[in-house]
């Protein structure tokens, strides 16, 4: 019980960590792993979960593919369809080459391991990629192809493995490769079909409401464990595609909304993704880190210098990628949990049918999971920064509403080189910002192509600011998947009511921006028509509390340039007074306007 449950607090607590710390989350889970298991030999999975270990993992694998499937939207290969398809075509069959000699002639594997070990690192994954994409919030293609690559491949990797490992067989047995091409239509037909048809009966009976809202979920995850399940009893590895497709189905579908389905799943991954990285480091054995030599790292080294770079230009060539683009895509090919589940599999396999000596692919897939995943995961960011595909730390904002006052306030913040972007549904206020210079889109921020269009560079929280309290409520709802809840905010309430009066429950809203008398209709009124924004710097002899004293009754302050180069956004909950060489953001009370009077908790 006790290793049981350290799994999942490790697990959980190096995600918080890594979240505070800003790193990616992969390394640390890692790295517990390792101290839980060869380090302090602690942690045994292998012994804890015995046959058991390789099924988990397993279901585990297909709940995240799963999930992966259900992001992703067809429309995002708008531009980049072409290389995503040459990447897992014309990227994989380079990959799969190249480590299949460099496996014979560095490592002295016989060509049939050689051959299966290069099919089975062809694979990125979902469990590496998804975490680091969150992480770095990517600009450009790069991301949604990187998404794409990550999920799609999984498979097509578990079923060259079954292909490689078939011919093998064949060959021992005097058969040729027509059953290896047999095998493969095999897996392509199963794989679709049961996809499909779990897809298939889930919108049904959701649309049809044959099951009750609470009974959504678990009969999602119902169905895809059917489906993975079936596929794989019929061919072997053929359930990866089989939930692949459904999650594919699922998302691009338009007759029953999946949003709730995607959000357990995103929970439900998140904990699967560091219990699976515990286990991983902690399987790791002591012998086999000291058995590591020249030649294993010489391997890793040709698949990340020479076998991903010559797979992403070819797959890229002419292709609408930026030369930023292209660079990361390189650089980034991380192997992750299904790599290392799999090759235990086929070794143990190729043992069974007369190669001893297959059993050293596990610790070499063993060592490519960890070194590709410290590599990429600890310079991800850093090279992406450096190539202009992600900002450490963005602190701009998205507002959602453009009235004047609004525009002054972003206008201030884009003269001091904070990002800004501005979508509103009134055409008018978007051509006053074009005229004023501002970033801005025409379209409702509820709206998923809205969503889409958005450019997210330096982005890092959202405020609703429009007349409607309701929609403001939505866009928090719809955002707080980019932002997190905590970068979320709209205005109060207009008037703000509670009990049975209450506008709009707390867990259905962001935070409260600026004073809880500050609505819509006062900061319109404060600002007049022609609104003033004033930046006001602080120092040691006037500070916070002599700009308060000297303008509470001529400027509202909204935001705070702090020293460092971070914005904070006042709040009804209060935050840290702002301190000297902090910069006050504030609003200027036009003549003649009234100041909105404070109004009491209870106020309806």
């Amino acid at each position: 019980m006790i290793e049981l449950a350290a799994i999942l607090v490790l697990g959980i607590l190096a995600q918080w960590i890594s979240w505070r710390l800003r790193m990616p989350s992969i390394l640390l889970l890692l790295a517990t792993g390792l101290i839980a298991g060869p380090v302090t030999g602690w942690l045994h999975p292998d012994v804890l979960l015995g046959e058991l270990l390789l099924p988990l993992v397993s279901l585990s694998v297909a709940v995240i593919l799963y999930e992966g499937g259900l992001n992703l939207k067809l429309r995002e290969l708008r531009d980049v369809g072409r290389a995503f398809f040459l990447l897992v075509t014309v990227g994989v069959a380079v990959s799969w080459v190249t480590g299949t000699l460099a496996a014979h002639w560095l490592l002295g594997f016989d060509w049939a391991v050689a051959s299966l070990l290069g099919a089975i690192l062809v694979v990125t994954g979902p469990t590496v990629i998804g975490p680091m994409l969150r992480h770095l919030r990517l600009r450009g293609k790069v991301g949604a192809l990187l998404k794409w690559e990550g999920i799609i491949i999984d498979p097509i990797g578990a079923t060259l493995a079954v292909l490689a490992f078939t011919v093998v067989q064949a060959d021992a047995v005097g058969e040729g490769f027509g059953r290896a091409i047999l095998e493969l239509a095999s897996t392509l037909v199963l794989g679709v079909a049961a996809g499909g048809v779990a897809a298939w009966i889930l919108i049904v009976v959701l649309a049809r409401f044959w099951v009750p809202d609470t009974l959504h979920n678990p009969v999602s995850l119902m169905l895809m464990i059917a489906a993975f399940t079936t596929a794989n009893v019929l061919q072997e590895e053929s359930g990866l595609l089989a939930v692949t497709v459904m999650g594919i189905v699922l998302a691009n579908q338009t007759r029953v909304s999946i949003r709730h389905v995607v959000e357990f799943k995103e929970s439900l991954t998140v904990l699967l993704v560091s219990g699976l990285f515990i286990v991983l480091g902690a399987r790791l054995r002591p012998e086999a880190l000291a058995e590591i030599g020249w030649a294993s790292l010489a391997f890793v080294a040709v698949l990340i210098v020479i076998a991903r770079p010559a797979g992403v230009l070819l797959s890229t060539w002419r292709s609408p990628l930026t030369w930023q683009e292209r660079a990361f895509l390189c650089c980034m090919a991380p192997r992750g949990i299904v790599a290392a589940s799999i090759s235990s599999v086929f070794a143990l396999s190729l043992v069974a049918i007369g190669y001893p000596g297959a059993l050293d692919i596990v610790p070499v897939t063993f060592l490519v999971v960890f070194v590709t995943v410290l590599l990429y995961g600890s310079l991800a960011g850093v090279l992406a920064r450096r190539l202009g595909l992600a900002q450490a730390n963005p602190q701009g904002i998205l507002f959602v509403g453009a009235d004047p006052w609004v525009r002054a306030v972003a206008r201030a913040l884009h003269d001091e080189r904070y990002p800004v972007f501005l979508v509103d549904t009134h055409f008018e206020s978007i051509r006053d910002c074009r005229m004023a210079g501002l970033p801005c889109l025409y379209g409702s921020a509820l709206a998923e192509d809205t969503r889409e269009a958005i450019d997210y560079s330096g982005l890092g929280r959202m405020l609703a600011v429009t007349s409607n309290d309701e929609v403001n409520s939505l866009a928090c709802m719809r955002y707080a998947e980019d932002f997190g809840r905590q970068e979320v905010y709209q205005l109060p309430f207009a008037p703000r009511k509670e009990g049975r009066h209450e506008a709009v429950p707390a867990e259905h809203r962001g935070r409260l921006l600026f004073g809880e008398e500050l609505t819509h209709r006062a900061l319109g009124e404060l600002a007049g028509p022609e609104p003033r924004v004033k930046k006001t710097p602080l120092t040691e002899e006037f500070d916070f509390a002599a700009f308060q004293a000297r303008n509470a009754d001529s400027m509202r302050p909204l935001l705070v340039l702090k020293s460092d180069g971070k914005l904070q956004v006042r709040t009804v909950d209060g935050l840290a007074e702002p301190q000297p060489g902090d910069v006050v953001v504030s609003l200027v009370r036009a003549a003649g306007a009234e100041e909105p009077e404070e109004r009491s908790a209870s106020a309806g």
